[in-house]
Order: structure tokens, then C-alpha cells, then sequence
């Protein structure tokens, strides 16, 4: 009796700690998988949302009265419609590669952001679409075309955020790397300037440039994966304690001659 007590005894302290981890370890681990299955339902929800939006019908765009007050997370990829003046004069090229093009063109190139003046005189930043790099010169202002009216449709954007890899805009020399219209506002001197801005719909020559319709509209959805993982990870991680208690049981009471 005082064998199989001394065994039990050591065999607690010999578990304990390794214990405490791997419960530890085990919740942490649930944790994270549970966390990606609320990232999944979002993720869903998210799509189902940006499906709806991106083929409904355009609405005109929100007034400037209601531009500061809009929530990018019920505007995103809305479809709209603004009609109004391209400024081509303060027209900017934010750099971007496209990798899976709609239409004809692709690879490394620019967005070509265009203000729309609004008869109000306010303005929102229309992104016209993709030209490669070497069609970027026939773009440059000083040969702009004809100012006439236009009706410009496509997909609301909220402001581009930056990440740790994303260089910094230098306006000086053109070279921007975000669509941000605050930033190009600032940068322009523009005046009552929308805080999102609109990607126009492909036109009806898809050989044209600007390339419209480029708006990414695939989301990477791996949250599944991600949370059988963690959950896999944590059971592997249960597993191994186990086989190490039993292990160190049968050390434990062959010492202890239990």
C-alpha cells in the first residue's frame, strides 16, 4: 500500500506540470479553431453580401450630404451610378499588378483614377480601369480627351488601407500605390472630394483601355481548413500527453515495485 501510495504520489508530481501545459495548449488551440469558424460564417456572410451587391441593379450614388456619415461596411462593391465631368487633369495612376484579368490586358500596370466633378461641383474619384505600364504615357495629362458629360456606373470602394509592405505614395513624382481619395484629395488640392471611390463597369469594347471591370470579387476562404487544423493539432497535442502518462506510469510504479 505504501508502494502504490509513494507511486501515486510521484506519478502527480511528474504530471503536473507537463499537464497544466498541455491543457493549456489544448484550450488555446480549441480556441483558435473556434475562432476560425466565426471567420467562416463571416467570410460567408461577407461573400453573400458582395454577391448581392456587385450584381443588383445600380442605385444612384449617395448624396454629399451622406458621404461622411456612410459605413464602408454596408457600402462596399454597392453598385452605383454618378453622372458628371472627368477632370483628366488630376488624373493619378496607382500602381497595381493584374494577375487574373477579365478582359484582354493584365500583368504589371496602373489604375487610372479620374475625379468626376458633379454638377453640385462636388467630386468623387472614378477608378476607369487597368492600363499596362507601357500604354501608362497615353494616359498622362496634358492630351486629355473632350470634357463631356458622362454616366459613369460600377462598384463602391471604401479607401485602400496600407500594410508593411506597401511603399509609400510619392505624389511629387506620381507614383502612388493605394486608392485612397482622401490622400489624392490632399495631394490635388481637390475640395469636397467623396471618401470612396467607384470601380467603373467594363465597357462594351473589352479591348478598350482603361480596362473597367477589374474589381477583385474573389475572396480567399481557407477557415475551414485553418479550424480542422488547430482542432487536429489540439488532439494530436492531447494524444501525446497521454501516451507520455502512461509511459511515465509504468516507469513510476516499476520504481516504486507497485
Amino acid at each position: 500500500m505504501a508502494a502504490v501510495k509513494g507511486a501515486a504520489a510521484t506519478l502527480t508530481r511528474t504530471l503536473f506540470w507537463p499537464g497544466l501545459f498541455t491543457l493549456l495548449g489544448v484550450a488555446a488551440l480549441v480556441g483558435l479553431g473556434v475562432w476560425q469558424l466565426n471567420r467562416l460564417a463571416w467570410k460567408e456572410a461577407l461573400i453573400a453580401a458582395v454577391a448581392a451587391r456587385a450584381s443588383a441593379p445600380p442605385v444612384a450614388a449617395p448624396d454629399e450630404a451622406d458621404w461622411f456619415q456612410l459605413d464602408p461596411s454596408e457600402y462596399e462593391y454597392r453598385r452605383v451610378s454618378a453622372a458628371g465631368t472627368f477632370d483628366y487633369a488630376h488624373q493619378v495612376f496607382v500602381f497595381r499588378t493584374l494577375e487574373n484579368p477579365r478582359g484582354r490586358y493584365g500583368g504589371p500596370g496602373y489604375l487610372v483614377l479620374t475625379p468626376l466633378q458633379l454638377a453640385n461641383g462636388a467630386t468623387i474619384i472614378v477608378n476607369r480601369g487597368f492600363v499596362p505600364s507601357a500604354d501608362r504615357s497615353a494616359f498622362l495629362a496634358g492630351s486629355p480627351p473632350d470634357a463631356r458629360p458622362v454616366n459613369v456606373t460600377g462598384l463602391m470602394r471604401a479607401s485602400e488601407p496600407r500594410n508593411w509592405f506597401t511603399p509609400a505614395d510619392d505624389p511629387a513624382r506620381g507614383d502612388w500605390f493605394t486608392r485612397d481619395p482622401g490622400a489624392i484629395a490632399t495631394a490635388l488640392k481637390l475640395e469636397r472630394v467623396a471618401p470612396f471611390t467607384i470601380d467603373a463597369d467594363a465597357g462594351p469594347d473589352r479591348d478598350a483601355l482603361p480596362e473597367g471591370g477589374e474589381t477583385i470579387l474573389a475572396f480567399p476562404n481557407n477557415h475551414f481548413s485553418y479550424a480542422l487544423t488547430w482542432f487536429a493539432t489540439a488532439l494530436a497535442l492531447a494524444g501525446v500527453f497521454i501516451a507520455y502518462a502512461f509511459q511515465s506510469r509504468r516507469e513510476v510504479l516499476a520504481a516504486h515495485g507497485a
